[in-house]
């Protein structure tokens, strides 16, 4: 059964879809079950994917990349970053060319997780 803010993604055309009404017993795209992806939390790679948060001006700064940013090239870019707070959800859509990162004005202690997406490696977490 599918549970609230899953993440699944299709492998045959690259689907990504979040469930948002749980419940179903399964997710089929383009003829195939879709897989739920498990966010990974350790970056092992020389591009980094762990998001980052920092207080900065009165919000947050969220970084995907601490100290040197992740590419967002035509072919390797981060999708989304999404904030998840106890009522309140906010994801921001990125493309080739963006900054890896977002600034929200919210407390820091109100965040609950950080998530993105990466067109390549997929969802990752902090």
């Amino acid at each position: 059964m599918t549970q609230l803010r899953e993440i699944y993604f299709c492998e045959k055309c690259g689907n990504v879809v979040e469930i948002l009404n749980e419940g179903a017993p399964a997710l089929v795209c383009c003829g195939i079950p879709m897989l739920k992806q498990e966010a990974k939390t350790k970056d092992s790679s020389i591009e980094k994917h762990v998001p980052y948060v920092e207080v900065a001006n009165g919000g947050v700064l969220i970084k995907v990349g601490r100290n040197e940013p992740h590419p967002m090239e035509e072919n390797h870019y981060i999708k989304f970053i999404e904030v998840l707070r106890k009522s309140k959800i906010c994801r921001v859509e990125l493309k080739p060319g963006d900054k890896p990162e977002i600034f929200l004005p919210v407390n820091k202690e109100e965040i609950i997780e950080v998530r993105e997406w990466c067109n390549l490696h997929g969802l990752w977490k902090t």
